[in-house]
């Protein structure tokens, strides 16, 4: 049987990029010249034996702020019409199978591949794009077959591993409870066996010569899980449009040594914590990532990126995970 992996891959050369997941179902984003892109394409493509890749297309809204939705959109390679692009439900396009096989094989070459209909031209560059799909090819175990998107041969289609399946968390629920603030003697008590969990720059505003806000301390909460354990948040770190909190697992009566989960956090709620950090201060890339309970602990159930900071979308162009789990909800 092939076991999950602990994570994914990412690669980037130039105007293209690429995330595979731990399943090794990979995405690759493809973008135009310039740090301000008018679009961006994506390619999906499920690891295993007999996959296609699947594309779709996303234009940037940030400068018209939707305002004028684009009712028709064309792809052109070398000014030749490939067609309509089909619109989705999500405001991108999906490419047929014929446009994504065009698409790809004019990229890693110098053929022009433009998408006509929104507010400016998206010219999709090829800058980067022949490596990018060797990474994908690599990483799926398709070099030297029939399928392979850069690197074709006769090794047949049955020599590519299958995909890893995703690792199951069966999701356990927590209890109706408010969070608190650790009183001062619990803090004294607490803290350095919290400050023992961390590295020396994981958690600045715990440390002993830490600048404190003008309130003083920085609170320490705790959150009951259930009878036997509870979850403890702290203040953690804070930048120019970011900042992280602290969470621990630690039992009730706050005796046994704490578990560290995370120092990225921005929330918690229900039996999860989450983060999601903006890539710079505009808010067009992000990364984001969960933990979910299952009685013992919190394991990690998600992590992504939305892709190169490219001016496209606030709130990200893409998602492109690294790492995926099947959630088995709380019942």
């Amino acid at each position: 049987m092939v076991m999950a992996q602990e994570s994914g891959v990412s690669f980037s050369h130039k105007n293209w990029e690429l995330v595979c997941d731990n399943t090794n179902t990979c995405r690759a984003a493809g973008y135009s010249d310039g740090d301000e892109s008018t679009g961006s394409v994506l390619f999906t493509r499920l690891a295993g034996p007999g996959t296609v890749p699947t594309g779709e297309v996303t234009l940037g809204d940030i400068e018209s702020d939707g305002a004028n939705p684009v009712a028709a959109l064309t792809l052109w390679i070398n000014d030749k019409s490939i067609g309509a692009v089909k619109a989705a439900a999500d405001d991108t396009w999906r490419l047929s199978e014929e446009q994504t096989r065009a698409v790809i094989s004019a990229v890693k070459g110098s053929s022009r591949v433009e998408f006509r209909g929104g507010p400016s031209p998206f010219v999709l560059s090829g800058d980067g794009a022949s490596a990018v799909m060797l990474k994908m090819d690599d990483v799926q175990g398709r070099i030297g077959t029939p399928g392979a998107l850069a690197r074709k041969g006769d090794k047949p289609e049955s020599s590519v591993p299958a995909a890893i399946p995703a690792p199951v968390i069966q999701a356990v629920k927590v209890a109706k409870a408010q969070e608190r603030p650790l009183t001062a003697p619990e803090i004294a008590a607490l803290k350095p066996k919290l400050l023992a969990t961390l590295k020396p720059d994981d958690c600045d505003r715990l440390q002993p010569s830490a600048d404190r806000d003008e309130e003083g301390e920085e609170a320490i909460t705790l959150t009951p899980l259930g009878d036997k354990h509870a979850v403890i948040s702290a203040l953690c770190w804070r930048a120019a449009y970011n900042e992280g909190y602290g969470y621990w697992v630690i039992d009730s009566a706050l005796q046994e040594a704490p578990v560290l989960v995370t120092t990225l956090g921005s929330d918690y709620g229900e039996g999860v914590i989450s983060y999601s950090q903006k890539g710079r201060g505009l808010g067009d890339c992000w990364g984001m990532g969960s933990w979910v309970w299952d009685g013992q602990t919190f394991r990690q159930s998600s992590e992504a990126t939305t892709g190169m900071c490219r001016y496209i979308r606030l709130g990200g162009t893409w998602s492109l995970p690294t790492f995926v789990a099947d959630v088995k909800p709380a019942q």
